[in-house]
Formats: structure tokens, sequence, C-alpha cells
């Protein structure tokens, strides 16, 4: 499975978004130019976002968009879905007919992995990726991955060592 740009700059874009919150709508063309995405691509991200009733717009001078939800009612998943971004690590498509129209032996390991995937994309919440960009506290989002946790302990290895 691979998240694409469009995932990746949706939730980029809504960070930003949610960064700004309280400050009057937010400009797609300020959010182009600090997140260096294009404003005609964020344009069709925000459309589909404002269709899933995760963004609302304000037209006219001052206008931009601001948030439809609380940032503890928006999770990761929520974003990507909005922009029909696939989540699916299966060849299938999950329809079981990846081998000759048979499951593949390894499809309930793909299976299996998508809906980890989306759980733990569903219990990251704008919130918390604020709260991680402002710096307050050092928060875990959720369980870190042993692949984060060697990468972690690797680092203040290193650190203990200069």
């Amino acid at each position: 499975m691979r998240l694409t740009t469009k995932g990746r700059f949706a939730v980029t874009a809504m960070l930003d978004l949610a960064m700004r919150r309280g400050g009057g709508p937010v400009t797609l063309a300020g959010i182009s130019e600090r997140q260096k995405i294009s404003l005609s691509y964020l344009e069709q991200l925000f459309g589909k976002l404002r269709r899933h009733a995760l963004v609302k717009s304000v037209r006219g001078p001052g206008g931009g968009y601001y948030l439809a939800k609380d940032l503890d009612d928006i999770a990761v998943s929520d974003i990507i879905k909005a922009v029909d971004e696939p989540m699916d690590a299966t060849q299938c498509g999950g329809l079981g007919n990846c081998h000759d129209e048979h499951e593949c032996m390894t499809h309930e390991l793909w299976v299996n992995l998508n809906a980890k995937i989306c759980e733990y994309l569903s219990s990251i919440k704008l919130s918390h990726l604020v709260t991680q960009q402002r710096g307050v506290g050092s928060i875990q989002l959720n369980d870190v991955s042993p692949v984060a946790k060697r990468r972690n302990s690797a680092k203040t290895d290193v650190a203990s060592v200069l």
C-alpha cells in the first residue's frame, strides 16, 4: 500500500488550516505558499473536503476556508477518505479474486494490514497533529512502531556517545 501525494497533501493542508483556526478564513493561496503545494491541486482537494463536510468556505474579499468540525472530530482517515485516497494493500481491492478468481495465499495478511492501517489513521485526530506541531509536551501518537522505536533509540545511543 502506498499513500500518494493526494492523501499526504490533504493532511498537510488540513493541518495548516487547523494551525490557523480562530484567525478567520484561511486562503488556499496562503496554504499553497506555506506548504509548497500547487494552488490548483489544493482547489481540487478542498472541493472534495468541502463535499465531505470537513471544511467550509467563505466567498469574497477576506474569504477562504475554515474547519467545519472540531479538531477532535476530524481523524486523519477522514481526510484521506474524503480525497478518495485508496487505503488498500490487497492486490484485488478486497474482492478476493487476486489469484485466478480465488484469494491468493496472503490475502488475509493484506486484509488484516488494511484493518490495522485504518484503525491507526482513525485514532489520530487533527488535534493530535496540531499539538505535535506546536511542540506542547511530548505526545505519543498511539503506539510508536518498532521501526520508530529502533530509530529513536539509535539516535539516543549516538547522542549519548557524543
